[in-house]
C-alpha cells in the first residue's frame, strides 16, 4: 500500500503498450461490489478465493498485460508460488521505505479502511513496519525487487523495462 504499483504500473504498461490492470478494480468489475463491500458482505475467504480465481483468469490469458496485486495477494494460498513459478510471468516488488510510505499514507485514513483506526505518523510507520515484516517473505521471492526510494517514476520504468529486457 503507497509503493505506487498502480501509477507505476499504469505507466509501465504504456511503455509497453501494453493493459494495464488492477487486479482489486479487475474483481470490483466482474463482482459487482467494491472490496471493501465484498469484505462485509461475503467476507475475507471468499474475496481471497475470487482474488485467486481472477489472478488466474489473467495470468493465463494470452493478452501482455501489466497487473497489479493487492498487497496481501502474493501471502494467501500458494499465490507467490503460483507467480513466480507460471511462464511468462516477471514480478516485481516495488520496495519502498518505510518512512516514504507512511508520508504517502498519512492523509488516508478516510479512503482506505485498514488505515481508518490510525492517528498519528508514528502509528501509521509502525502498522507499516509490522505488514512489511509478516509479508516480506513473500514479497523478496519476486523475479526483480526495485528500490523506489529517492527515484522519480520515470526512473523507476525505465529501471523496470532494462530489468525485463
Amino acid at each position: 500500500m503507497g509503493s505506487g504499483k498502480t501509477t507505476i504500473g499504469g505507466l509501465l504498461a504504456k511503455a509497453l503498450n501494453y493493459s494495464f490492470i488492477d487486479l482489486d478494480k479487475f474483481i470490483e468489475k466482474k463482482e459487482g461490489l467494491s472490496v471493501s463491500k465484498i469484505f462485509q458482505t461475503k467476507g475475507e475467504l471468499y474475496f481471497r478465493a475470487q482474488e485467486r480465481k481472477y489472478l488466474e483468469l489473467l495470468l493465463d490469458s494470452s493478452k501482455q498485460i501489466v497487473l497489479s496485486l493487492g498487497g496481501e495477494t502474493p501471502c494467501y494460498y500458494d499465490t507467490m508460488d503460483y507467480i513466480v513459478s507460471h511462464n511468462d510471468v516477471k514480478s516485481l516488488y516495488l520496495n519502498a521505505g518505510i518512512d516514504i510510505l507512511a508520508n504517502r499514507l498519512k492523509n488516508e485514513n478516510q479512503t482506505r479502511p485498514i488505515l481508518s483506526h490510525i492517528k498519528n505518523i508514528d502509528d501509521i510507520k509502525e502498522f507499516i513496519a509490522k505488514h512489511l515484516f509478516e509479508r516480506n517473505l513473500f514479497y523478496k521471492r519476486a523475479h526483480f525487487q526495485i528500490k523506489t526510494d529517492k527515484k522519480t517514476l520515470k526512473k523507476i520504468v525505465v529501471e523496470i523495462q532494462q530489468k525485463l529486457s
